[in-house]
């Protein structure tokens, strides 16, 4: 192995996916096989085509984003550990000491700590977008404005922060016709600052997803909990989880209709003395195929690392490709 001592893992959220996603690894390694194949009998239907066969319209809907990434991203993190140390226990053969993911990433994380069952995953996430595509209205567009802006903006037009992504990134949440007024506020307050509409079925993160939550909260209560092997980070408190499982799930319940806190997740990844990040599933990009995507978290990620005192590398497993790439910079 390489010198690297701490690595982070990083999880992508909706908004990574694609038609076709999984697919070149599907055909290439065993340990994904697998892994699609536990993911389709926890769900009851075959995660595999919808994946790589279905159009993005239904790739796109929530319900099944959601499995969709979450199978993804723990497929490519079981590919890495098999990759980099094929006869050791895939869940202690790395120096990992913390995990992080973007909104539904954070299931991944806990996967990823051991906090949560794969399976058990797949059926909270498989939940959690059933309802915040039946329960959640309103939709969302992120801006290119300090939170403290943005705030001031949203709370002029019946809308909420979503996410604070980076010190001049802030997504917003509202009804259709209050993020429209909002929008043209904007343009006329900061002419030159840039705005970019979300495509989702929601305001996620914000008021209008407070009934998917307080039905998603039913489902969290009868779901097991370990204590995570590793430090994971919360969203909502934009710190670590602690050992309290009560309060894990509280989190993950507020999490739905509170702002995910990424760019201080990222800070405390920085802080705790990662000298590795490593991103796990998902992708963007124009292209069609795996090999055309890159890294749904790289952007933010290399924007924020000039703030460690000592930046982390920074590498990705997403394709076949970036296997290779992040399995030879470990070695």
């Amino acid at each position: 192995m390489s010198n690297y001592q701490k690595i982070a893992c990083l999880f992508p959220g909706q908004g990574a996916q694609y038609p076709g996603l999984g697919k070149d690894l599907y055909e290439q390694l065993a340990v994904v096989r697998d892994t699609y194949a536990e993911a389709s009998a926890a769900l009851g239907y075959d995660i595999a085509a919808l994946s790589f066969q279905a159009p993005a319209d239904k790739i796109n809907l929530t319900r099944y984003t959601q499995p969709v990434l979450l199978t993804h991203s723990i497929a490519c993190w079981r590919a890495f550990h098999q990759q980099t140390n094929p006869d050791a226990d895939r869940a202690h053969s790395l120096p990992i000491c913390m995990a992080a993911g973007h909104s539904l990433g954070e299931y991944s994380a806990l996967v990823c700590a051991d906090a949560l069952g794969f399976g058990a995953a797949l059926q909270l996430v498989k939940k959690r977008g059933e309802l915040m595509g039946e329960y959640g209205r309103g939709e969302m567009a992120a801006l290119m404005l300090t939170r403290e802006a943005a705030s001031a903006l949203a709370g002029r037009h019946y809308c909420g922060i979503a996410a604070c992504n980076l010190p001049e990134q802030t997504v917003v949440g509202g009804g259709g016709a209050d993020l429209e007024q909002l929008l043209r506020a904007m343009a006329a307050q900061f002419p030159r600052k840039r705005s970019v509409r979300l495509k989702t079925e929601g305001a996620f993160h914000t008021y209008h997803m407070i009934d998917a939550a307080l039905k998603f909260r039913e489902t969290l209560a009868q779901v097991e909990f370990k204590a995570p092997r590793l430090r994971v980070l919360s969203n909502f408190t934009g710190d670590f989880h602690d050992a309290d499982l009560d309060a894990l799930k509280s989190r993950l319940f507020l999490q739905l209709f509170n702002p995910v806190l990424w760019h201080q997740n990222l800070t405390q990844v920085y802080a705790g003395g990662a000298d590795v990040l490593i991103e796990f599933g998902g992708g963007l990009g124009k292209g069609e195929t795996s090999d055309s995507k890159r890294p749904n978290l790289e952007s933010m990620v290399n924007k924020t690392r000039r703030e460690a005192a000592h930046p982390p590398a920074y590498l990705a497993v997403i394709n076949t490709q970036t296997l290779q790439e992040s399995v030879a910079a470990l070695a």
